[in-house]
């Protein structure tokens, strides 16, 4: 699947990132098994509920997200995983 980064995303992951550097590869190596897998038991993916429904998250590290949803490229019929927001579980949430 390609990962296609929203500009609230790359907002958040740039603030993420900089209060916390050793994150960075740990991010890079869940986008890789999220654009391979979305479902790898490792990632802990599932659907939210409430205001956040019809969106997915997964897991980062013991207090890190990734929000996300699924999309379908019209013209050229590629899955897209959409990717919203990354933070701590309060700050996603």
């Amino acid at each position: 699947m390609i990962l296609v980064w929203d500009k609230s995303f790359k907002r958040a992951f740039k603030r993420l990132i900089k209060k916390n550097l050793q994150l960075q590869d740990k991010v890079f190596a869940v986008l890789d098994l999220l654009a391979d897998d979305a479902f790898t038991p490792s990632l802990k993916s599932h659907k939210l509920t409430g205001q956040l429904e019809g969106l997915w998250s997964c897991s980062v590290a013991y207090d890190c997200r990734i929000i996300y949803t699924f999309k379908q490229d019209e013209e050229l019929g590629d899955n897209l995983i959409v990717l919203i927001d990354i933070g701590t579980h309060d700050e996603v949430y």
